[in-house]
């Protein structure tokens, strides 16, 4: 892009992307609580060539670049792609949610101080999502008023499940309910999905058919354990589109009216609770990315792209203008609808 237009997105005149799905990997990992091996804490290698590679279990886990946690090289590519602001937040593997409890908490804190030192380092172009230790709700909810307060971010990422729980879960209501109270945004990723084992092919498929069919799976659970309802005022988004539930609401809204126990459940029909979600633009189709707002409504879709992974999106704001011909409607998919959801403009 020209120099006029790249200093417009560091001058923060708002009319550049703002990306919702970015993540961070730090340059470097502590030892496992004790000094001792820990089965799938993470390591890194460095390769020497601005890239490192994520070690797990001595196998390499994913080759990473330096963009994962140096500000300048982010920056760079940001306004390469037409984006002003990223909401940074931690690569899902790093959620540890696996651990003990204790060893999840001391790993969250490191990937945490990374993103917060990243947007220290990013001239005002990065805000942070941490992650937290959801095993264990009061040392995520003690790590949830950190990040908010002490360092200072716009909200949270977590997992499409929590060890397999899924997040609309009743026992996961206090936690919530602190978030809410807080105004913290929730960011919902995919990590260790269901059905794996259904896979057929190379391990990549995990990535590419079992994320959005787990976060799919996710969104239904917040939906029909009436999370929304409990919680009114919560903010959260889910990554990859929403997965699959823009395919799996029409059947939920059949039966909604078919069952009597699905509709008991559902204060309002699942269509219309649906549109009080946010969900990313992840999905890599026009086609697709309009049927999105037709289900979760024009201030409901949020630019993502999974940066900076090699799976991702590349041309995100290409992609919104080839989607959509109104201008006030790229402009509500491209930035001003994630205004909204991380609240920006709340002081």
């Amino acid at each position: 892009m020209g120099e006029e237009k790249a200093k417009g997105f560091r001058s923060g005149c708002g009319c550049g992307g703002i990306d919702v799905h970015c993540h961070v990997v730090p340059a470097r990992f502590p030892l496992p609580p004790g000094g001792s091996a820990l089965r799938g804490w993470p390591s890194m290698v460095a390769t020497g060539d601005c890239h490192a590679t994520v070690v797990i279990d001595e196998k390499p886990y994913r080759q990473v670049s330096d963009a994962c946690w140096v500000a300048e090289r982010r920056l760079e590519e940001m306004d390469r792609a037409g984006i002003e602001l990223q909401a940074v937040s931690p690569m899902p593997e790093l959620f540890g949610y696996w651990f003990e409890a204790g060893a999840a908490n001391d790993l969250v804190r490191h990937v945490n101080d990374a993103i917060a030192a990243l947007v220290a380092e990013g001239q005002g172009r990065f805000v942070g999502l941490g992650g937290l230790p959801m095993q264990d709700i009061d040392l995520a909810i003690t790590e949830l008023h950190r990040i908010a307060g002490e360092l200072g971010f716009r909200g949270i990422e977590i997992g499409s499940n929590i060890n397999g729980a899924a997040i609309g879960d009743a026992r996961l209501h206090p936690f919530f309910a602190e978030v809410e109270k807080l105004g913290a945004a929730v960011f919902v990723h995919a990590v260790r999905p269901a059905g794996v084992d259904r896979l057929v092919g190379p391990a990549p498929l995990q990535q590419v058919l079992g994320y959005p069919t787990d976060v799919g799976l996710a969104a239904a659970s917040v939906i029909t354990g009436g999370l929304l309802q409990k919680f009114p005022k919560l903010r959260i988004a889910f990554s990859h589109g929403g997965g699959t539930f823009a395919s799996l609401l029409p059947r939920l809204e059949q039966g909604y009216s078919a069952f009597p126990a699905v509709k008991d459940i559902m204060p309002e029909a699942p269509s219309a609770l649906a549109r009080r979600l946010y969900v990313d633009s992840l999905v890599f189709d026009a086609d697709t990315l309009r049927r999105l707002v037709s289900v979760f409504g024009e201030e409901r879709v949020l630019l993502g792209t999974d940066y900076p992974f090699n799976f991702r999106e590349k041309e995100p704001v290409a992609r919104i203008d080839e989607a959509f011909a109104d201008t006030g409607l790229r402009q509500r998919l491209t930035f001003a609808n994630a205004r909204a959801f991380l609240a920006l403009d709340e002081v």
